[in-house]
């Protein structure tokens, strides 16, 4: 089991994509300016929460369908695809950037690899 594979790996990243949610959702200041450095429209931006908080369901998945978290991890490979391609469009060199490939290639690499699944 390596950490890309590990069930806990794919909880903390759960965990995290509701804190992330929960901040999108209220908006904080950070969270605001990047949408706006990056130009998401107004409309979009309450299906934010939403998407983050199902990524997190699914990754929690893990445990009981893999195939499910496997999923969930191609998605939210997309879902940053698209965060660094608006921030490149918005020529946006902010940290926001920098985080968001940095998640992609998480995400990518934990698609690759797959969850570890228990063989009996």
């Amino acid at each position: 089991m390596t950490a890309l594979t590990s069930p806990r790996t794919y909880s903390v990243l759960a965990l995290m994509q509701v804190a992330d949610a929960v901040a999108c959702a209220k908006e904080i200041p950070p969270i605001k300016k990047a949408f706006d450095d990056v130009g998401l429209p107004e409309e979009v931006r309450p299906l934010i929460p939403v998407v983050k908080a199902a990524s997190a369901i699914g990754l929690l998945s893990v445990f009981r369908f893999p195939a499910l978290a496997r999923l969930t991890t191609f998605m939210l490979t997309v879902y940053f695809v698209l965060a660094v391609g608006s921030h490149v469009r918005a020529k946006d060199w902010s940290p926001g950037l920098v985080a968001a490939s940095s998640l992609l290639a998480l995400f990518g690499a934990m698609t690759v690899k797959g969850p570890e699944t228990k063989t009996r």
